[in-house]
């Protein structure tokens, strides 16, 4: 019998990846404080629920994606959580939380007989809209082999990368880590070319088809900057929450952190000169105001 699938946070991505459930063959139940996305999801074939413990009563395995680690914990382990559910077998964080918090919602979840998988999720919003998105789980390999279906509906790329709860987190925050760094060295030389007289988009062109391509160069600065849209989909703060769990993950393993901390400070002087929810690409908007010059067509 296929698996009922619970799904609480109906955000940025959420709501791009129940549809693939439900065209998958799955029944769906959903959770989310906004009523008008739930609303939508219902209108494509999903159930509504009142509470992530209401979910947890409903389905057998239950995904998350949530925004900060203080979100997940009350999802998983609050009053009303999936903690005190009475089907769910199998509770899947699709967040970037942390490694910490991931071990904490898997040792809590364990008592109640309930495995838990942390599963964070690359590709952005981009690659829900698509189902292309690459899931990187970690936890119990036969709660991943009973989850990767359903992985597989949204995403192209799903792989468990260890046994142990929160190695998904730790990989995820190392993506996200290099995604951070390397669009702000890319930010920077583009700038200074930009200042020396050479065309933004013919030196992205250039760059592109040269040794320093990298996602920074294709398509954050390629197609978010040059157009000025500032689109990529994944909000300046979370970007920022994430490179924070980095170095907070890279000071307990003892390795060295000086490049990542300097990124820090540059999404932090970000952060306070316009509204946080910002997409995270307006960093470089910080990084021009310094130069004085645009990166654009």
């Amino acid at each position: 019998m296929i698996d009922k699938i619970g799904f609480i946070g109906l955000g940025a991505m959420g709501n791009k990846m129940v549809p693939f459930l439900l065209k998958a063959g799955y029944e769906v139940f959903v959770s989310d404080l906004d009523r008008k996305v739930v609303a939508d999801m219902v209108a494509l074939g999903a159930v509504a629920c009142e509470s992530a413990t209401q979910v947890a009563d409903s389905a057998e395995v239950v995904l998350a994606c949530l925004p900060t680690p203080d979100v997940v914990l009350s999802v998983a382990l609050g009053e009303n959580g999936v903690v005190h559910g009475t089907r769910v077998r199998v509770f899947v964080d699709h967040s970037t939380s942390g490694t910490v918090l991931a071990r904490q919602v898997a040792v809590a979840l364990a008592e109640r007989g309930i495995q838990a998988l942390d599963a964070p999720l690359a590709g952005g919003v981009a690659g829900a809209t698509a189902g292309t998105l690459s899931v990187m789980a970690g936890g119990d390999k036969q709660a991943f082999d009973r989850c990767e279906p359903v992985f597989q509906a949204f995403g192209k790329n799903v792989v468990h990368v260890g046994a142990d709860a929160g190695m998904g987190q730790a990989l995820k925050l190392v993506n996200n880590m290099i995604v951070a760094s390397t669009l702000v060295a890319t930010a920077e030389a583009v700038l200074m070319g930009v200042k020396a007289g050479l065309s933004a988009k013919v030196m992205v062109d250039m760059l592109n088809v040269s040794t320093a391509r990298s996602f920074a160069s294709e398509t954050l600065i390629g197609k978010c900057v040059l157009s000025r849209r500032f689109d990529m989909g994944f909000r300046m703060d979370l970007m920022r929450k994430d490179i924070r769990l980095f170095l907070a993950e890279a000071e307990a393993h003892g390795t060295p952190a000086c490049t990542s901390a300097v990124v820090k400070q540059f999404f932090d002087q970000a952060l306070t000169s316009g509204d946080p929810s910002r997409d995270m690409t307006h960093v470089v908007r910080f990084l021009e105001q310094l130069a004085q010059v645009d990166v654009a067509y």
